[in-house]
């Protein structure tokens, strides 16, 4: 891709992140979007379909952001994998923000990285324990998933209120040990 194209795919995108943050994308038009990036309707066509089409590909470029965080590491964790996901977050707070109130309130965008730490967490729980059946190994995981994503929502939603070492170890202790430890014995009389 070109640099005129990719400068051309950023403006558009960026114009709609703008419109995004004070406006329903029910009432975004493409019209809008061409004023605002300065650039006419036929180039808009040229690269999207529609407005659900750019905001699909903002998730797709988000998420690929996600998943190069996180590709590669020699010693992953759960704390370690939160980490990277939620560092990709607070650089791109807007985004994230702007992606998770547009899927009201969800972070169903984010089920292909979970995929991927999925495949991470399956790898390295089949080498460590050989004969772990299947089945423990999809409960462990929707769990463990499940749960960060709930985590990652309610973050969201309090406008990231805690550091990136905070959630993530709020992540890790639970997935490690569950709420027993989490609640009762760090509250414990």
């Amino acid at each position: 891709m070109d640099r005129r194209t990719k400068y051309t795919q950023s403006i558009i995108k960026e114009s709609f992140i703008t419109l995004l943050k004070n406006k329903d994308i029910k009432k975004i038009t493409v019209s809008e979007i061409c004023q605002k990036a300065d650039i006419n309707r036929a180039t808009f066509y040229r690269y999207y379909l529609d407005v659900y089409d750019l905001l699909d590909k903002i998730e797709e470029d988000f998420v690929n952001e996600l998943k190069l965080a996180s590709v590669d590491k020699m010693n992953y964790t759960v704390g370690t994998f939160a980490k990277d996901l939620l560092t990709t977050f607070t650089k791109n707070k807007d985004l994230a923000k702007i992606l998770y109130y547009t899927n009201n309130n969800s972070t169903y965008f984010l089920n292909d990285i979970m995929s991927l730490a999925y495949e991470k967490c399956k790898t390295k729980w089949q080498k460590d324990i050989p004969n772990l059946p299947s089945e423990d190994i999809e409960y462990a995981a929707s769990y463990i998933f499940n749960g960060a994503l709930g985590i990652i929502n309610y973050w969201i939603l309090n406008d990231f209120d805690k550091t990136i070492d905070e959630i993530a170890k709020i992540i890790e202790e639970l997935a490690y040990y569950g709420t027993y430890r989490f609640i009762y014995k760090k509250n414990s009389f």
